[in-house]
């Protein structure tokens, strides 16, 4: 074999999953069809969940000094505040609090990480076929290479040639019409601690600040009639939304960056593996932008994949492994793709029925702090548990919290020689053991040397922790690895 795992798509998926393999000693080649790396913002918000994930690959560093605290939404009616939604700590130890932050910027942090690992993308190398057999995938590249690995992942977005050449459905529905979103600077009094939006009987119109002294614009636009306007028409347009649907406050649009068309479209692959082919990110799941959940889940998927794939590679488990990845990751997407579809219908209610659920009851209910403070854990997705999946325990043993599948918190820890420490920065590519030295010598024998063990600083059950922040097991861990592994 050429290498362990082929990765097609340099985005964010494509290269976390890359970091998390080599982290775990597994070799990867990630190729991708465009020339370079993009420049462009796109998705702009990482949530909590995300730079933990980010921490994990070590690629978090110099992020949050880089991002925008954009942290309430203040929906207006022209000059008039009807909410306001402030958005803040969850709660719960995490690496980074909520981000804005380009994609952009987490791409190149990445391809940063992946230099250190060893790695790199390999620009202009589109994947054109691939075919699959009892022990690998022969892929094809666009200019007449082959390339022989273990595992082929698609991370090459919703128009995904991986998913194609598989065959695996992705079928879905249309949610709205077009949206423009531009990236510009703007002449406006706007606070730039919070990102504002309004309700406007053509449609919704939203305004987040962004680094560099940029606006992220984004209208509805349903009655644009041209099918394929060029970046300056979608400009011009917004420049004349802009103080149509904002009154004075919106300001004036003077230099554009970007700008982009795109409507909302909800779809989700049937299956997340077809053998050795499998599936991570947007090529899995397409979401609506709002919330900023898509990078998010990609991500999650590419760390939760990641350290299977290197068990079965390994020869520590079976193949039957992978099939708890989709187990686990496509409800949440399924989950996710419901909130974001809900979302979207509400920013976009035209009739009379919808504005007024919108405007006169979900708009004092969300002024609640109770209900701003269940939308920050919510969009964080710190809630994310796989309990009741197949590597969660039986439904007549789940004990006392935390559960088979639960997320750990980043707890303070020692290391066998009394150096302070925290789980998280541990669980880079390994696993990590809270408890007594027969219970690491157990996992030690099963996992091999991507095992840590730990001792919390204030008492905690005794457990085993897989590399991405979820409980295994709690007290012996044979069980749990002779089912898991098999």
């Amino acid at each position: 074999m050429e290498t362990d795992v082929l990765v097609a798509g340099a985005g964010p998926v494509g290269l976390a999953l890359a970091c998390a393999l080599l982290q775990h000693g597994v070799s990867v080649r990630i190729v991708d069809r465009a020339p370079a790396p993009a420049t462009t913002s796109r998705a702009n918000f990482v949530h909590a969940r995300g730079s933990e994930v980010l921490d994990r690959l070590d690629a978090l560093s110099g992020l949050p000094e880089e991002s925008v605290r954009a942290m309430t939404i203040t929906t207006y009616a022209g000059d008039r505040p009807m909410m306001r939604i402030r958005f803040g700590d969850p709660g719960l130890h995490t690496a980074a609090p909520p981000m804005v932050i380009s994609q952009a910027s987490v791409e190149a942090r990445l391809r940063d990480r992946l230099a250190e690992l060893g790695g790199g993308p390999e620009w202009g190398s589109a994947l054109v076929a691939a075919d699959q057999d009892t022990n690998g995938v022969t892929a094809v590249l666009g200019d007449g290479r082959t390339v022989r690995a273990r595992w082929l992942v698609g991370c090459d977005g919703t128009g995904s040639t991986v998913r194609k050449l598989a065959g695996i459905g992705f079928p879905g529905v249309k949610v709205s019409e077009r949206f423009l979103l531009v990236d510009a600077r703007l002449d406006t009094t706007l606070d730039r601690s919070g990102t504002s939006g309004w309700v406007h009987r053509e449609g919704m119109l939203g305004a987040m600040p962004m680094p560099g002294g940029q606006w992220r614009l984004l209208a509805y636009d349903p009655t644009l009639t041209d099918d394929k306007p060029g970046e300056e028409q979608i400009v011009e347009r917004m420049r004349r939304i802009l103080p149509e649907r904002t009154g004075h406050i919106g300001g004036r649009l003077l230099e554009a960056s970007w700008a982009s068309l795109f409507s909302v479209h909800r779809r989700l692959a049937d299956t997340y593996r077809r053998g050795r082919i499998l599936l991570a990110g947007d090529s899995a799941h397409a979401h609506a932008p709002f919330g900023g959940q898509g990078m998010l889940t990609g991500i999650g998927d590419a760390e939760n994949l990641a350290w299977k794939l290197a068990l079965v590679i390994d020869g520590r488990a079976g193949e039957r492994l992978l099939d708890t990845y989709q187990d686990e990751r496509r409800p949440l997407a399924t989950q996710v793709l419901r909130g974001s579809t809900a979302t979207t219908k509400v920013n976009i209610a035209s009739g009379p029925v919808g504005r007024f659920l919108r405007d006169r009851v979900m708009v004092p209910v969300f002024n609640l702090p109770v209900l701003q403070r269940w939308a920050t854990y919510t969009t964080s997705q710190l809630w994310v548990s796989y309990r009741r999946g197949p590597l969660g325990a039986p439904l007549g043993r789940r004990g006392s919290r935390p559960r088979p599948g639960d997320r750990i918190p980043d707890v303070a820890c020692e290391r066998p020689d009394g150096t302070r420490t925290r789980l998280h920065a541990e669980l880079r590519g390994r696993w990590a053991v809270l408890g007594g030295q027969d219970l690491f010598e157990i996992a030690h024998r099963r996992l091999g040397d991507h095992v840590v063990h730990l001792r919390p600083v204030n008492p905690l059950p005794a457990m085993l922790v897989r590399p991405d922040a979820h409980l295994a097991c709690k007290g012996d861990p044979t069980g749990w690895l002779d089912g898991a592994l098999a």
